[in-house]
């Protein structure tokens, strides 16, 4: 989920729209990329595709995943990645065209919305992408052990995470789908007071040695609602590389860690199974 900048007259034109399990699902071709499509579901935009340039991202947030996918591994080397959500699969294109050879698993329960997808937006055929249509707990539930460089959690229903995707007991299902020592990434959708957000850095806080948090400074602030990406390991972080990145970007991000990350949750308490809750619905303005 993102914000969007199209207007509703161009949502209107040119647009591909067809009923998924999700909602309505509506691609819209970008006036000023001329294979890009921007996808929504009900109104909420999700992904952005340039079939053309797929290493462009246009949203904020996958900017910032973009940069955890680079600075995972070595330039140009192979990753095993997990995309619970995919969506328009904007980022597992991006990982296909920048690390070639890599394999990549798509987790994305809307079957009707894969279909789409894949006929609309056709995947590179040499990409190693297989997609499931299940749940994104189940699906992860059946990555080998220790399988995944990365993991990244991008799941939106109605344009809110679902409630099982914020708990400890699925991180500890991420934590077994990782390597030693890889990544788990997940797009955070929050607005003031920002509760959700400091729940969701103190679940990963219980279950991951360490953490980064890029978002907007306005969004951290509590002033807007947006996406923040959180980033989690038990090895250091390349938080100086990911600060450059992310400040340099054309809309710059922020990045938290250490004890001001921790101090920024304010005292909230690990999620769990028996207490989670969805993340907030972002208020009708964020779409206009």
């Amino acid at each position: 989920m993102a914000r969007s900048r199209t207007s509703r007259r161009e949502r209107d034109a040119d647009a591909v729209v067809e009923q998924v399990d999700g909602g309505v699902a509506r691609l819209v071709p970008d006036r000023d990329r001329a294979r890009a499509w921007t996808l929504l579901i009900d109104g909420a935009p999700q992904s952005h595709v340039d079939l053309d340039d797929p290493s462009y991202l246009s949203f904020e947030y996958q900017r910032r995943l973009g940069h955890v996918i680079d600075l995972a591994a070595p330039q140009g080397k192979p990753l095993h990645v997990v995309h619970l959500g995919g969506g328009a699969l904007t980022l597992a294109r991006y990982v296909a065209a920048g690390r070639p050879r890599s394999t990549q698993q798509v987790v994305e329960r809307d079957a009707r919305l894969v279909q789409l997808v894949r006929r609309e937006l056709p995947l590179d055929p040499g990409a190693r992408i297989r997609i499931r249509s299940v749940d994104a707990r189940e699906g992860l539930g059946k990555t080998p052990d220790g399988w995944a460089d990365l993991v990244i959690a991008d799941v939106f229903g109605g344009a809110r995470t679902p409630a099982h995707l914020t708990s400890t007991e699925f991180l500890d299902e991420v934590r077994r789908a990782l390597r030693p020592g890889g990544i788990y990434a997940a797009n955070v959708a929050d607005g003031p007071p920002l509760t959700h957000l400091r729940g969701q850095i103190a679940t990963a806080a219980a279950r991951f040695g360490e953490l980064a948090l890029v978002a907007d400074p306005s969004v951290l602030r509590g002033r807007r609602f947006g996406n923040a990406v959180l980033v989690a390991s038990d090895l250091p972080l390349p938080i100086a590389e990911l600060t450059r990145r992310a400040a340099s970007d054309p809309h710059p991000g922020r990045v938290e860690h250490g004890s001001a990350l921790l101090d920024f949750t304010g005292g909230a308490a690990p999620v769990a199974d028996a207490s989670a809750v969805a993340s907030p619905a972002p208020p009708p303005s964020v779409f206009e």
